[in-house]
């Protein structure tokens, strides 16, 4: 896995808060110091989620990568070690 794959699946899983009601676009723009419209772009895929934006909302989500991999991806890069 890439960080653009890395980069989506952490969008997928922003779009999916901001759906259901759990976080806002706008608590997500204070979160990783950009402005409400500019993460609206990055939710629509209009503009790209920064590695310095990807790793403020981790942290401050308390989310780990392993949240975006699945199992089986893990043990085929173990294989592939």
């Amino acid at each position: 896995m890439d960080f653009r794959e890395l980069q989506r699946r952490l969008v997928a899983h922003l779009r999916t808060l901001v759906r259901s009601g759990d976080a806002t676009e706008r608590g997500l723009a204070r979160l990783t110091g950009v402005s409400q419209p500019h993460m609206h772009h990055v939710l629509n895929g209009q503009r790209l989620l920064s590695l310095e934006m990807a790793d403020q909302v981790i942290t401050q989500l308390h989310l780990d990568l392993l949240d975006f991999i699945e199992p089986a991806e893990l043990l085929e890069w173990q294989r592939r070690r």
